[in-house]
């Protein structure tokens, strides 16, 4: 039997260095703010200049801080990833599904069993950081870019594949807005939830592209390959 073809990837070739040089940026942040942050309970003067006026110019609004903030809370944000997969699945991207599929849990993850004891940064008594509301909405915005902005994509769609990535960037920063707003999180903790959610999807990219795992991938069904099978079978 031959071997099967591996599959469109989700990354071009000239993109792989710089999703590599944005996973290790990401991880640097992550790392340098954890050690300048570990163990306290107080805000740095970055901090304090980024939250006070967030807090006050939401002050008396919580309703509109917790919408803000809902998008990056547990069930919207798998809400949202599985429609992402459905999408995927349904336009013939199994690779873009599990990219999606498995960068949600695993940084949320990350940062719940690891990164937040690990560094055990507090506000109000509760481990912080890195923010898990940004953390999960920067998963799926990133998610979203890597597969929409990707190669060998229809020229004429080319408007919506920027409109949707930057409005899921802009949602991701509404919900920093919300968690700080809130006094859930500071906004270093926000950056550090960001780079978490960035630095998860580019690693994942990166090993779901290499020979082997797009050959698996490949083998995946898709309702877009059916379909096509089935109109060839009635033609």
């Amino acid at each position: 039997m031959a071997e099967s073809r591996p599959g469109r990837p989700l990354l071009a070739a000239a993109a792989r260095p710089w999703a590599g040089a944005l996973l290790a940026c990401c991880v640097i942040v992550v790392a340098v703010l954890g050690v300048l942050f570990a163990h306290q309970s107080t805000a740095d003067s970055l901090d304090r200049a980024v939250d006070a006026p967030v807090i006050t110019w939401l002050d008396g609004h919580q309703g509109l801080q917790l919408w803000l903030a809902a998008p990056g809370s547990s069930i919207p944000a798998t809400v949202l990833c599985a429609f992402i997969v459905l999408g995927c699945l349904l336009t013939g991207r199994p690779n873009g599904a599990v990219l999606a599929a498995l960068a949600l849990p695993t940084a949320v993850g990350l940062d719940d069993a690891l990164l937040k004891h690990l560094f055990h940064r507090t506000y109000l008594g509760q481990l912080t950081y890195p923010s898990g509301h940004t953390t999960a909405i920067f998963t799926l915005a990133t998610a979203t870019a890597v597969i929409l902005l990707g190669p060998l994509r229809p020229v004429k769609a080319r408007p919506l594949r920027v409109v949707i990535p930057a409005t899921a960037c802009a949602l991701g920063v509404l919900v920093a807005v919300g968690v700080i707003g809130l006094q859930w999180h500071y906004f270093t903790d926000t950056v550090g939830g960001a780079a978490v959610g960035i630095a998860v999807v580019c690693g994942l990219a990166l090993v779901l592209d290499l020979p082997a795992a797009r050959r698996q991938l490949s083998r995946i069904p898709s309702y877009r390959s059916r379909s096509s099978v089935r109109w060839m079978s009635q033609a």
